[in-house]
């Protein structure tokens, strides 16, 4: 059977490390199966990267930016071929231009158009590993490109998608996927399985665990893809799609995002093309806007609220100002300690209630609501950031509780 593995940055964060990661891959190869294997910039590089770009220039141009973070996957797929053939297996190593992974060309957050998989099938059949450098790949002009944090999530599971593999292992430093952060609240459980929708819900609303486009790309192509422990061999927790017995389960997990501003704009004249006006620019800058409330008053004009990656809040804020005298907006204010908590799960179609006990729950606990978003199975709500992790907590207890294995 073809497999895709994905090791991430802490998986091979050292030489002892990138050996640990050799060995695991080199048994599966000998236990049968083939293999292409992802991997991400060590830890702490990208990061590194990052720092270094700012320390040229305060806003460094995107496209040499991408060129630069693109290295840190270079060093990763080169050590870990390395560390391979010397364990008397034979692999090979290619870049994302090299197999032709190509994109759109929004630097940084580019997303994937096609795969040509020849030079990867080719590989294969000559009995090679083949390791693939995770995050990157190229726009139809040749210009190297970023698909983003998480990126390398998204580049195993397309590639799983485009060669038709029988799964596609994500290798982490955990042990799958929580009912919540098991570093606030202690009671989180590990789930077996969950379905893409609600992967899809959790990683949208602060799950770190897998990128959602990865889980867009699994749903579409139905990968089946496994997240589990680099460090250990217990089973870990498995993407798959909605089976009839997860709707019995009402919430299957919680999620936080500390990662999103807000942006209110006061007093806006209320009149048709208000929206158009304000969000297509902020579309064209290639920002993800998440939530969005507007309030209408009796003298005509509306505040208008929204929320975007706090990453990009200054760049959102600069397009809104600039559209400001055209819109006739009293003023806009920008908040940054914000938190968006969410509860997920596929029994919340058909079961009522789960909106008026989250807000209950919060209540009790003196926190106040700022915004809220719902969908079949998620229901979100915007709160101060000092209270995310009692949220989360208070929660997890409501709705999951300290039972048994879910």
């Amino acid at each position: 059977m073809l497999l895709v593995q994905k090791y991430g940055g802490t998986s091979i964060g050292s030489i002892d490390r990138i050996k640990h990661v050799a060995a695991k891959v080199a048994a599966a190869k000998r236990a049968g199966h083939d293999l292409v294997v992802v991997v991400s910039a060590m830890a702490g590089e990208t990061n590194r990267l990052i720092a270094l770009a700012h320390e040229v220039s305060e806003q460094p141009d995107e496209r040499e930016k991408d060129v630069l973070l693109a290295s840190g996957e270079q060093v990763s797929v080169a050590l870990l071929t390395l560390a391979l053939k010397e364990l008397g297996q034979p692999a090979r190593s290619y870049l994302g231009h090299q197999v032709r992974i190509e994109t759109d060309n929004a630097y940084g957050k580019a997303r994937i158009l096609s795969i040509d998989s020849t030079k990867i099938v080719q590989a294969l059949s000559a009995g090679e590993i083949v390791i693939v450098a995770g995050f990157q790949g190229v726009d139809e002009d040749d210009n190297i490109t970023t698909l983003g944090r998480g990126g390398s999530d998204t580049s195993a599971v397309a590639l799983a998608a485009f060669l038709s593999a029988g799964a596609c292992e994500i290798y982490t430093d955990v042990e799958g996927v929580f009912t919540t952060d098991p570093g606030i609240c202690p009671d989180a459980r590990k789930l077996q399985r969950i379905s893409y929708e609600e992967m899809i819900e959790l990683a949208s609303t602060g799950a770190k665990v897998l990128e959602i486009r990865s889980v867009e790309f699994a749903k579409k192509f139905s990968v089946p893809v496994h997240v589990r422990s680099t460090f250990s061999e217990v089973e870990g927790t498995w993407l798959v799609a909605e089976e009839e017995s997860m709707s019995d389960v009402l919430v299957s997990g919680v999620a936080c995002d500390k990662n999103e501003a807000k942006i209110t704009l006061v007093r806006v004249p209320d009149r048709p093309g208000l929206a158009a006006q304000i969000f297509g620019p902020i579309a064209d800058a290639h920002i993800v806007v998440d939530m969005i409330i507007q309030n209408a008053s009796e003298d005509g004009t509306t505040d208008l609220t929204f929320t975007v990656p706090k990453a990009d809040h200054k760049k959102a804020r600069a397009i809104v100002e600039n559209a400001l005298p055209a819109l006739h907006a009293k003023g806009i204010r920008v908040d940054t300690d914000i938190a968006k908590v969410s509860v997920v799960g596929v029994g919340m179609r058909t079961h009522a209630g789960v909106a008026a006990k989250m807000f209950q729950v919060l209540a009790q606990e003196g926190i106040n609501i700022e915004m809220i978003s719902t969908s079949e199975i998620k229901i979100s709500v915007v709160i101060d950031a000092k209270y995310t992790e009692l949220a989360v907590r208070v929660l997890h207890d409501a709705f999951i509780g300290k039972q048994g294995k879910v």
